[in-house]
């Protein structure tokens, strides 16, 4: 409750901070519509004088407020700039943004909303990081790379607010962005999260907060992004229901259950994390300006002969001229001459080089806690650095500091220079602190792990231009604890025009030879403990894109090999009770490395119809892997929508449907909840597969001017089944959700 008091409070301040004030004049550059009507400026200023004012008071002038804005992502290694579109302003698919799942149910999910996810499609994963404990909340965790920086032509709030259930089972979201500009060059802004879901089923309450500020400056020679985040997660595990009968096959009771009746494994149990970043990038550009040509058409005209005369400021004088042809002659002659050197024809920076400084500060703590004695059968072994399992605290922390300086000969500085090359190197600074086997019932100790790492590397690339873009990229460690590890990368497009269509070519290629994450090599707790010696694990992409603009058509396809590749995995050990009947399982969790290799190939569709104010899309993911017991994927998962959309009073826009997600069975990934993770089951045990079970949502979008809003009713097909975002995780019964989004100006 502390947390959303501070977050209110906060957005008070902002709510009366006077923005009118920061607003400022932009000048010519192109802003985005942010609502999608195609409305140019002079239209919306043509709208608003022509506003009736009927009920107003017509002595006093209408001040017209601009809306346009632009938006751009950093990246976080150089801090070069990528235009991006705000997509808290759509309308489409709002319905499913608060949707832990996704916005097509791609993730595996514990049910509750803010609990950690696992993508299904192995393509959109990503790579075990240093931070593993944060990676699983990438939806509500905020990287400097997914930061959203905004130039506006007046202050920019948006308000949203998402809300299901009742005070036992609700869940709550509240969030916040405002930017403004400081002048033409400069801007900062804000950023809030906060979310808070007591869940459907018992011991799952997810807390978590995110608060980021943010600010840029931008000139010709000097460019600065920086930006601060605190974040704070508590999540309360259960461990799974006890008996999954009672969502496969709730008919084997004597009587029915609501989701909150149901047991469940574990109760008093809770993983925390805390993590701030502090992410500075900037660069000194040196050019040279020229000259920009200008189309005759553009450019001014000599003034009329009584114009260049009224320069003279003497009516008598001008008289005396006139009456002389000669001296008229000369004169004019004259004034034209001042008048064409007072031109200064428009000019622009070109930079030629630039010297790139980028810091990044991360620091994490992992709390693993729980407040009553856990069951002593739930684990495989005794206590590893305490009496008993019974109100422990396991804490583990983490460090990062990074700094990479490069040096950048930019794309574009002269007509041969068809692409930028740039160098860099990194030193990044990691500190880990693990508990010690000196550890005791009343006070955690801790061992420290200090590992440096020094990398070269460099890039080419061309983004200008509209035909063809790419990337190509490298970087070697040379010196630490991870020498020898290599990455190189590519990205490229090609954009043409085929007959009416615009045809999107895009293909991805990498090569990674990279040691395992530090957690895969070290981690100790309370009921987990392991220091593993780990080869490098060797991945190798191929990844292609076709989009069709006018067909709304997107075909995804990519191959990959792993070799050594590394996991989490889960073993189980029957528990018998005294006269020898099976009892349950007792649990553990270790990394293992899989000898040899794996392939994993995958395709993707999606196929948006639209005939007249019917809409369709879909989206259908086909997979295989080589080795389903180390890796496994659901083979085919579909996500389709219809949907009707139409206008009431021409300003309501309505959209109304139904959307499935659906995926065929397979062994998923189990959940940890001693480490916050999924890993593999073990294949020695009997496992459990989940899906082959459609998750169909009934909707309705509206969206009025600078309002959005929906009615989601989660769901609707709840019944016998296999139900279930996660081995032993049901999906929450049916359920209404709903949600208001707000934007704001001046």
């Amino acid at each position: 409750m502390k947390h959303l008091v501070a977050l209110i409070a906060t957005l008070f301040v902002i709510a009366i901070v006077p923005q009118r004030l920061l607003a400022q004049d932009y000048g010519d550059d192109a802003f985005g519509d942010p609502m999608g009507s195609g409305m140019t400026a002079n239209d919306s200023i043509a709208r608003g004088l022509k506003r009736s004012t009927w009920g107003r008071d017509t002595s006093k002038v209408e001040r017209f407020v601009p809306t346009e804005y632009k938006q751009w992502r950093i990246d976080e290694r150089l801090g070069t700039k990528y235009p991006e579109v705000y997509n808290d302003t759509l309308p489409h698919l709002f319905q499913n943004f608060n949707s832990t799942d996704g916005y097509r149910g791609e993730y595996n999910i514990l049910g509750n909303l803010g609990s950690p996810r696992l993508a299904r499609h192995f393509l959109d994963r990503a790579q075990a990081s240093d931070f593993l404990f944060i990676q699983p909340y990438d939806y509500f965790h905020v990287e400097p790379g997914n930061l959203l920086f905004t130039n506006t032509k007046s202050p920019l709030t948006n308000l949203q607010y998402h809300k299901c259930g009742t005070k036992e089972n609700g869940q709550d979201r509240l969030r916040a962005y405002f930017a403004t500009n400081i002048n033409k060059n400069a801007g900062i802004g804000f950023r809030a999260d906060y979310l808070y879901a007591r869940g459907y089923y018992n011991n799952q309450a997810n807390s978590e907060l995110n608060t980021t500020l943010f600010g840029y400056f931008k000139s010709d020679h000097y460019d600065i992004h920086a930006m601060a985040a605190w974040e704070h997660m508590k999540m309360a595990e259960n461990g799974g229901i006890e008996d999954d009968n009672y969502i496969t096959n709730p008919q084997s009771f004597p009587r029915s259950f609501k989701s909150t009746d149901i047991p469940t494994v574990l109760s008093n149990l809770w993983n925390r994390n805390d993590h701030q970043t502090v992410f500075l990038t900037h660069r000194y550009n040196m050019g040279v300006y020229r000259d920009v040509e200008v189309p005759d058409s553009l450019k001014p005209q000599i003034p009329k002969d009584d114009e260049l005369l009224s320069r003279l400021k003497s009516d008598s004088l001008v008289a005396a001229i006139k009456a002389d042809t000669l001296r008229l002659h000369a004169t004019l002659d004259s004034l034209r001459l001042q008048w064409e050197i007072e031109q200064t024809p428009p000019r622009e920076f070109i930079p030629v080089t630039s010297i790139v400084h980028t810091a990044h500060f991360k620091r994490l703590m992992h709390v693993n806690y729980s407040r009553s004695t856990l069951p002593d059968d739930y684990f495989d072994h005794d206590p590893y650095i305490r009496s008993s399992y019974g109100n422990y605290e396991d804490e583990t922390r983490a460090i990062s500091i990074k700094n990479t300086l490069g040096l950048q000969l930019r794309e574009g500085f002269n007509k041969w220079a068809k692409a930028g090359i740039t160098l860099f190197a990194a030193h990044e600074f990691e500190r880990f602190k693990l508990l010690s086997t000196e550890t005791t019932d009343d006070e955690n100790v801790f061992e420290t792990y200090k590992e440096n790492h020094i990398t070269v590397g460099g890039e080419i690339s061309k983004m200008q231009g509209s035909l063809i873009h790419y990337n190509v990229g490298a970087e070697f460690w040379a010196i630490g604890a991870r020498a020898g590890d290599l990455d190189v990368h590519g990205n490229g497009d090609l954009n043409f025009r085929l007959g009416k269509d615009t045809v999107r070519l895009e293909a991805l290629v990498k090569f990674q030879n990279l040691t395992a994450p530090f957690y895969y090599r070290h981690f100790h707790s309370e009921g987990l403990w392991w220091d593993n010696s780990l080869s490098r694990e060797t991945h190798t992409r191929v990844e292609g894109r076709l989009t069709l603009d006018r067909t709304h058509t997107s075909l995804r396809f990519g191959m990959e090999n792993i070799s050594n590749y590394t996991h989490l995995a889960t073993t189980l050990t029957p528990v018998y009770a005294d006269d020898g009947t099976f009892k349950n399982y007792a649990h553990n969790v270790s990394v293992r490395q899989q000898s040899g290799s794996i392939q994993i190939l995958s395709a993707s569709l999606r196929q948006d119809l639209h005939f007249g104010f019917f809409h369709w899309d879909n989206e259908v993911t086909w997979q295989h892997t080589t080795n389903g017991d180390v890796l496994p994927l659901p083979v085919v998962s579909v996500y389709t929508n219809p949907y009707v959309v139409f206008h009431i009073a021409k300003v309501l826009r309505v959209e109304i449907g139904a959307d499935m997600r659906y995926f065929t069975s397979y062994y998923a990934p189990d959940y940890s909840p001693f480490i916050g993770q999924y890993a593999v089951q073990d294949t020695e045990q009997p496992r459990v597969k989940i899906g082959n079970y459609p998750i169909i949502n009934a909707y309705a979008n509206f969206a009025i001017k600078r309002v959005r809003g929906y009615i989601n009713v989660t769901h609707v097909n709840e019944g016998n089944g296999n139900a279930f975002w996660a081995p032993h995780y049901p999906i929450d019964p049916l359920s209404i959700h709903f949600g208001v989004s707000w934007n704001f100006y001046d």
